[in-house]
């Protein structure tokens, strides 16, 4: 699994470039990042690799911390964080 000291800068670039165009498949709500929700974001990246995920959140901390639980609990890199959105890649070693 790699993680994002295994993805240089140009690998980051074509990933931003790759995800520019998705919409959001995952959206966060009120209660936050439950057990639902990781089960979604884990589900959409077996079957997408790479996904957009609009997280919820009052302030920028709170979204961060979400997006480093989300990382940490998934396996996934944060390509892209831009406002409420988070752009995230996980190879599906199955799919090579």
């Amino acid at each position: 699994m790699e993680t994002l000291m295994d993805l240089d800068q140009q690998q980051l670039k074509e990933l931003r470039r790759r995800g520019h165009h998705l919409k959001p498949v995952v959206l966060t709500g009120a209660a936050g990042l439950s057990d639902a929700v990781l089960a979604e974001i884990e589900r959409a990246l077996n079957d997408h690799e790479l996904i957009k995920v609009k997280l919820a959140g009052a302030d920028k901390q709170s979204r961060q911390e979400m997006a480093e639980r989300i990382t940490a609990q998934t396996g996934a890199v944060v390509a892209q964080n831009i406002g409420r959105v988070v752009l995230l890649y996980r190879e599906n070693p199955e799919s090579s």
